[in-house]
């Protein structure tokens, strides 16, 4: 691709016309808001530049802000630090407070759907959701059923991701309320930014993003079934070989819980206690970090050694809360993410302010055939995996593949969903000496709580390679900072 030379010969990113570009307009034009971005890199040499990049990464690397990727023609799983660009991603204050709004409205909605699935069902009863997709739900858990959960939350913190088309156009991707992940990545981007970057930095009205911490630490503690002030909670991660594990050191330490595993606890008279070496300490709230799968081995898997033996008990009980709550994933399953904008009319009685991106579901004959005759042109995904994992993207899919998935679809229809292939927005990355164009989407977390809270800017998701529209860091994806403007 020719890119423009600025005066010190750094080249800068020009729009690309067949996508919605971040930082020009379509006439090729810098955005106002990254004005200042263009500023900056333009009184930068590309080996000023190359050193910038370098010191974050070397930064990454001494902090130990590692991912685990998993490469099937690899035969161990590698862990690596995560991608990160040193060019920020930037979104105006009012575009951020329409998104805030849109997330704030989803979540409630989605937690009032968990909470009438595991009571009384009447969205099922009145037709809006088919039964049968919530029955025959590999993330449905009988073992919820009119259970009361603390302060009636049940997605404590959820993940919730979002495009932009070609024409700018915001749309969520996807639901994700069993345990979202990315919430270290954000914040040490922007420790790192505002350390290593800090004239560009400081020349913008950033919101800040440290206070989230303090709301993620009382949205966990409001759930706490003691009056105690200060309750005793528990990050309980897989351990150390867990993918994410960086991630759940750094969210314990950064909030100042316990860090524990599934042998560190013992449920003893419907209650969990902590194993220390002075003896045991009970635990009031249990962040999990761990599939609902692998909790208790006396409710799910009985094989698992990575739960707690009693734990769903001691919840039955009211004497643990559990951050998200177990059998949440029913309403992060790909073929519900069809019917979140009727839940936000059903039980909100608003339009949705956020769309979805058109889905089909090819448990229905029609539109499975109509998808089949265009399979080259759609994204397909398996209905229960995230990730990445499971995909079929037909632009750029081999004829075996689309053929292969073909006769997948067929075979188990109910198990997938189609999307037609959304042109990604994208944004500048730096690479060589230059900036490219990669395709770009954003993870927003919100947190429930006493009060709802949306992380300023959450976590913008990168696809390193030239036309990838695979983001996520389990496929090798990368991050940005994201900074919203400040009034």
């Amino acid at each position: 691709m020719n890119l423009p030379q600025s005066q010190f010969g750094l080249p800068f990113a020009a729009a690309t016309a067949a996508y919605y570009d971040e930082m020009h307009d379509a006439g090729g034009r810098v955005r106002p808001h990254y004005e200042e971005v263009r500023r900056t890199f333009e009184r930068m040499t590309p080996e000023l530049a190359a050193r910038r990049q370098a010191a974050m990464n070397d930064r990454m690397l001494e902090e130990g802000i590692t991912y685990t990727l998993y490469d099937p023609g690899q035969a161990d799983p590698l862990e690596r630090t995560i991608p990160f660009d040193l060019i920020p991603r930037i979104i105006p204050n009012a575009e951020w407070r329409e998104l805030e709004r849109g997330l704030v409205q989803r979540t409630k909605a989605l937690n009032c759907f968990l909470a009438d699935v595991y009571h009384e069902q009447h969205i099922l009863r009145d037709g809006i959701v088919p039964r049968k997709l919530i029955v025959a739900n590999r993330y449905f858990r009988p073992e919820m059923m009119r259970l009361q959960v603390p302060n009636g939350i049940y997605t404590t913190c959820a993940g919730i991701d979002l495009i932009r088309d070609e024409r700018g156009k915001y749309f969520v991707l996807e639901d994700n309320l069993r345990s979202p992940s990315g919430f270290s990545y954000l914040f040490t981007s922007r420790s790192i930014m505002k350390r290593l970057f800090r004239e560009l930095y400081f020349s913008y009205p950033i919101e800040e993003v440290d206070h989230s911490l303090n709301h993620f630490l009382a949205a966990l503690k409001c759930m706490s079934p003691t009056d105690r002030s200060n309750p005793t909670i528990a990050l309980l991660t897989p351990g150390s070989y867990n993918s994410a594990y960086f991630e759940h050191t750094y969210l314990a330490q950064q909030m100042g819980i316990e860090l524990v595993e599934g042998r560190d606890l013992v449920c003893m008279d419907h209650k969990i206690y902590m194993r220390t070496r002075t003896g045991l300490r009970r635990i009031d709230v249990v962040y999990r970090r761990i599939d609902d799968d692998f909790l208790d081995p006396l409710a799910f898997r009985p094989d698992s050694l990575l739960g707690v033996a009693g734990v769903m008990n001691a919840y039955r009980a009211g004497n643990v809360a559990i951050a998200n709550a177990p059998g949440t994933g029913v309403a992060d399953d790909k073929a519900i993410y069809t019917f979140v904008p009727d839940m936000i009319k059903y039980y909100l009685n608003e339009e949705p302010m956020l769309s979805n991106v058109p889905t089909y579901l090819l448990s229905r004959p029609d539109e499975r055939e109509y998808v089949l005759s265009r399979l080259g042109e759609m994204v397909v995904k398996e209905t229960s995996l995230s990730g990445g994992y499971g995909m079929l993207i037909g632009p750029t899919a081999t004829d075996e593949e689309i053929a292969s998935f073909a006769v997948k679809i067929r075979e188990n229809p109910s198990n997938y969903i189609a999307q037609p292939t959304i042109k990604l927005s994208t944004a500048p990355i730096y690479r060589d000496g230059g900036f490219v164009p990669r395709h770009i989407d954003l993870r927003a977390f919100v947190l429930s709580g006493r009060e709802t809270h949306v992380i300023p800017g959450g976590l913008t998701r990168v696809a390193m390679k030239e036309g990838s529209l695979v983001v996520n860091s389990s496929q090798g994806g990368g991050v940005k900072d994201t900074w919203v403007l400040g009034t």
